[in-house]
């Protein structure tokens, strides 16, 4: 048990009537990788995807971080949307951290809960922080207006 922290991509494709036609091939393509041709109707075909783009482990101030900046406060384990000015606010965050390490307590502090780590500002600390960079720089860099972004979290 712990906290266990996921950020995915989501895209979702219609192939009805009113959608374009390679829309209508994403939805025919993904039903096929997904042997699932059979399930699609005439009238009503789409598909959603979803990827899973990063995972924590316990790093409960990037948890706060999505807690506080996209959940509204709410911390039920929900599915929360997040804006991608908050992927590019996270990654301003840990960079600045990174480069000056008295910033940490001010721009992402840690949070104590039921199986979600310490709340040192400590090597493990600055590991989830130092592993988060390139992941949201990835996704930044190759980030579409098709795509948005999810949140969840459990324990």
């Amino acid at each position: 048990m712990g906290l266990d922290m996921y950020l995915y991509a989501k895209q979702f494709v219609s192939s009805s009537a009113w959608s374009k036609e390679d829309d209508c091939k994403k939805v025919k393509s993904i039903a096929r990788m997904m042997k699932a041709t059979k399930f699609l109707h005439e009238d009503l075909q789409f598909a959603e995807v979803k990827l899973q783009l990063a995972y924590w482990r316990k790093a409960n101030h990037i948890h706060k971080y999505f807690v506080d900046k996209c959940c509204g406060g709410k911390d039920e384990c929900q599915d929360t949307y997040v804006p991608q000015d908050a992927l590019v606010d996270l990654l301003w965050r840990c960079e600045t951290i990174m480069k000056d390490k008295s910033r940490a307590e001010e721009l992402l502090p840690t949070q104590s809960g039921f199986f979600f780590g310490g709340t040192e500002y400590d090597e493990w600390y600055y590991e989830d922080i130092e592993d988060t960079i390139p992941v949201l720089q990835n996704i930044l860099k190759n980030a579409q207006d098709s795509w948005e972004f999810e949140y969840r979290a459990s324990w």
